[in-house]
C-alpha cells in the first residue's frame, strides 16, 4: 500500500453532534466499552476492562498533566486577547519551565492577534495573598511558522520573584478543553479532564483514553498480574488538527516531545517488547521507540537531537533510495538502554512526528484501548492501521449502539 497517497474522504463517516460527549459520565468507569476481537465485535462495561486482558501482560500508560495552558489579557482598548502556551521557548525543558521565577517564554498560539500589533499586556493579581503583575510581550522575529501555522514566541515577565510559572498558570490560566466541545471550560474539568494517574505537567489535551480509569480498575489490573508502565508524551493542539488535503501525503505532523525511563525500556525487554497501549499517545511513542533504536543500529553515538523521528520514516524504501534497516524490536530497545549506559543517564529524551497510517506494521503494540475519534482524522487512521483497515465495522457497531464519541465518550479495546 502505497501509505502517502491514501484518499483522506475513504476515512470519513457521519458524527451527529448529539453522539459527541459534551461531559463525562458521573463515574468515569461506568462508560461502555466495545471490544474487537479478531474481527468480532460485541460489548461491555468499561470496570470490567481487566477481565479482557490477558495475565502477565505489560500495560503502558500516558502520565502526562493538561496544564491551564489558555491565559486572557485584556488590553486598555477593551480588546480580549487570548494566548494559547504551545510549548516552551526559555527554558525549553518542561520541569524547568514550571519552577521558573520572574520570566520565561513560551511559543503560543494567539487568539484575537489582529488587536495585537505591538507593546505589552498586562494582568494584575494577587497569589497566596501577594500582589503581581504579569506582562507579556510578543517576539515575532523568534516565532515559529510552519505548515501547521504560527507559534509566536511569549515571553513573560513578572515583578513578584517569590512565584514559579505554575503557580501563575494554577492562578489565572485555563484548562484547555477540546474545541468541538463547543462549551466554556467549567470548574469540573480541572478533575475529569485528568487521567487519575497523571503526574508530568505539559499537555494541552488529555490522553483521552487514560480518562475512563479508576483506582479500582487500576488494582483489578494488578491483581491479574500485569505489570503497569508510564511513559511521557505531551499531547499538543495539533492532535485536533484536522486533516484538510485530499491526500494524507499533505498533512505535516506536528513534533511531541516523549520522555521514557530506562526501567520502562527493561520492562518492554521482559515482555518481548510486546504492549498493551493504553491511547494514541503510547501508542506513538512505543512505535517511535521501535524507529528510534534503528537510528541508534546505524548511529550510535546520536546525540538527544538526533533521536526524532521523522513522519514518513518508517515509510521509507530503495524506491526513494532510502532503506530502513529492519531489526528485531528487542535489539531496537536494546540500543536504546546501550546508549543510555553510554550517555551515564537513566532516561530517553527524544521527539517524533511518525504518522501512524495504513500500510504500517506494527512493532510493540499489540493490544490498544482508546475511544473514538473525529472523522478524517490521523487518529483514525491510526486505529485503521491497528485493525489491518476493518474501523469501519468498529465504528458502524458504535455508531447504532448508543456508544458516546470523543474526548468524553466511550472506551474500546482493540485485539486484531
Amino acid at each position: 500500500m502505497d501509505t502517502k497517497h491514501i484518499k483522506t474522504g475513504d476515512y470519513d463517516y457521519a458524527l451527529p453532534d448529539e453522539r459527541i460527549a459534551k461531559f463525562p459520565l458521573a463515574r468515569r468507569d461506568h462508560s461502555k466499552l466495545l471490544i474487537y476481537e479478531h474481527g468480532k465485535v460485541y460489548e461491555d462495561i468499561f470496570y470490567n476492562l481487566p477481565d479482557h486482558l490477558p495475565k502477565h501482560a505489560l500495560m503502558v500508560f500516558n502520565n502526562t498533566r493538561v496544564i491551564q495552558a489558555r491565559m486572557h489579557f485584556r488590553k486598555e482598548t477593551g480588546a480580549l486577547i487570548e494566548v494559547f502556551l504551545m510549548e516552551p521557548a526559555a527554558p525549553t525543558d518542561y520541569e524547568q519551565m514550571f519552577q521558573t521565577k520572574g520570566k520565561c517564554s513560551w511559543l503560543c498560539m494567539i487568539g484575537n492577534l489582529k488587536k495585537w500589533k505591538e507593546g505589552a499586556l498586562k494582568h494584575e493579581f494577587a497569589i497566596k495573598g501577594e500582589p503581581l503583575t504579569l506582562s507579556v510581550t510578543m517576539n515575532r522575529e523568534k516565532s515559529v511558522h510552519h505548515a501547521t501555522g504560527t507559534n509566536y514566541r511569549v515571553d513573560f515577565t513578572w515583578d513578584n520573584t517569590n512565584i514559579s510559572f505554575a503557580e501563575i498558570l494554577e492562578a489565572v490560566g485555563e484548562l484547555p478543553i477540546p474545541p468541538y466541545l463547543n462549551r466554556e471550560t467549567q470548574e469540573s474539568d480541572k478533575i475529569t479532564y485528568q487521567t487519575v494517574y497523571s503526574k508530568i505537567k505539559g499537555s494541552v489535551a488529555a490522553p483521552t483514553a487514560g480518562l475512563h480509569f479508576t483506582d479500582e480498575v487500576l488494582k483489578a489490573i494488578d491483581n491479574r498480574a500485569i505489570e503497569r508502565e508510564e511513559v511521557t508524551l505531551h499531547v499538543g493542539a495539533g492532535t485536533f488538527k484536522p486533516v484538510k488535503s485530499k491526500e494524507i501525503e499533505g498533512h505535516e505532523m506536528h513534533t511531541e516531545y516523549v520522555v521514557v525511563h530506562r526501567h520502562t525500556l527493561e520492562s518492554l525487554l521482559k515482555h518481548d517488547c510486546k504492549a498493551i497501549a493504553v491511547g494514541t499517545t503510547s501508542v506513538r511513542t512505543l512505535e517511535s521507540l521501535y524507529y528510534i533504536g534503528v537510528k541508534l543500529a546505524s548511529n550510535p553515538d546520536a546525540t538527544e537531537e538526533e533521536l526524532h523521528v521523522n513522519q514518513w520514516e518508517p515509510y521509507e524504501d530503495e524506491r526513494e533510495g532510502k532503506t530502513v534497516k529492519y531489526i528485531m524490536p528487542t535489539e531496537a530497545i536494546q540500543n536504546i538502554i546501550d546508549w543510555l549506559d553510554r550517555s551515564g543517564t537513566e532516561v530517553l529524551h527524544g521527539s517524533t512526528q511518525i504518522i501512524i497510517a495504513p500500510g504500517y506494521e506494527y512493532k510493540i503494540v499489540k493490544m490498544l484501548i482508546t475511544n473514538f475519534h473525529q472523522p478524517q482524522s490521523t487518529l483514525l487512521l491510526l486505529v485503521s492501521a491497528f485493525v489491518n483497515g476493518d474501523w469501519k465495522k468498529i465504528y458502524d457497531y458504535a455508531l447504532h449502539n448508543g456508544f458516546r464519541f470523543l474526548s468524553y465518550g466511550d472506551s474500546s479495546l482493540l485485539i486484531p
